[in-house]
């Protein structure tokens, strides 16, 4: 390891992520827990509001469907609690992931996204982001479990295929763009993945599943992470495409990351475009998006492993 690099808060940047690991899991176990059992009691007391506004009288209570007898018994009391720890699991595990992110720069003097093992990392820490802070306004801790799940297999993914050892990083990327172009990329990202992650449970969702949120809440929920994040998206391309004028000499020049980037700007548009134009809503829209959720996929992950180009300096391990 190059002597100007701090190995103590290197190999303490590691420690971190693997606590993040472990904390991600926990809390993706108290959701799993919180939307098993502790959604029961809620249900109960919204089945008969939703039957009279749908019927066409309002005389008595309905009487429960065949099935749903064990609506009205409360739920283990130790579930009441599993999502609040849930939560606090996960901010907890934001924490950490952040303090990996910041050790790990601190260790080598740098920002600390110039390979594709911080990439990934700073990744999952903005989409759990996006997660909490859209929490704070929307009800949307039945998320939680898909959301830290996925933060922890791609936090694994990165440990296990992408990490390298804290170092310094090509010239290119020794410039203050990388703070503006990366870092908007990555917010992005993150937003992208929540949409993502709902667009999957819209399609997977199957009708009797009544402990899962609506397809309309999750439709709903991913077209807000899109309009947020589709102008942070935008910015990011058009900040390459400086960029690129100040490191090479041209905006655009054909390169397989430049080419991505701009198709998963197309779909994505062409997602809004259709939302906003035609009314695609459900299935159509969900599928229209998560093709665009594909191709960003492909753009952070599989352009760096599988195609060259002049942004093959991502350092992925061989």
């Amino acid at each position: 390891m190059p002597a100007e690099v701090d190995t103590g808060l290197a190999t303490l940047s590691d420690q971190l992520i693997l606590a993040t690991v472990l904390l991600y899991i926990f809390a993706m176990v108290g959701y799993a827990l919180d939307l098993g059992f502790g959604r029961s009691k809620a249900k109960a007391k919204a089945e008969p509001a939703l039957v009279t506004v749908g019927g066409g009288t309002a005389a008595a209570p309905p009487a429960p469907a065949q099935g749903e007898g064990h609506v009205d018994k409360a739920p283990p009391a130790w579930t009441v609690w599993a999502g609040p720890v849930a939560v606090g699991l996960t901010w907890l595990g934001w924490a950490t992931n952040l303090a990996s992110i910041l050790t790990r720069g601190l260790a080598v003097g740098r920002w600390p996204w110039g390979n594709m093992y911080e990439f990934v990392v700073a990744i999952c820490f903005a989409a759990v982001s996006a997660f909490l802070f859209m929490q704070i306004r929307y009800p949307i801790r039945f998320l939680g479990a898909f959301v830290t799940v996925t933060a922890a297999l791609g936090l694994g993914f990165a440990v296990r295929y992408l990490h390298v050892q804290a170092g310094p990083v090509v010239p290119a990327l020794n410039s203050y763009w990388v703070a503006i172009h990366v870092s908007a990329a990555i917010i992005a990202s993150g937003l992208f993945i929540m949409a993502g992650v709902c667009g999957i449970l819209y399609l997977v969702r199957k009708d009797t599943a009544i402990r899962l949120p609506s397809r309309a809440d999750l439709d709903r929920l991913a077209h807000r992470a899109i309009v947020i994040g589709f102008p942070i998206w935008t910015f990011a391309v058009i900040a390459g495409a400086l960029w690129a004028d100040k490191a090479w000499g041209r905006y655009w020049g054909w390169d397989p990351k430049e080419i991505w980037a701009f198709i998963t700007w197309i779909v994505y548009a062409a997602y809004l475009h259709a939302r906003a134009t035609a009314g695609w809503k459900g299935r159509a829209a969900m599928i229209v998006q998560l093709i665009a959720f594909a191709c960003l996929l492909f753009n952070l992950v599989g352009v760096n492993i599988f195609v060259g180009g002049l942004h093959s300096y991502a350092e992925v391990p061989g």
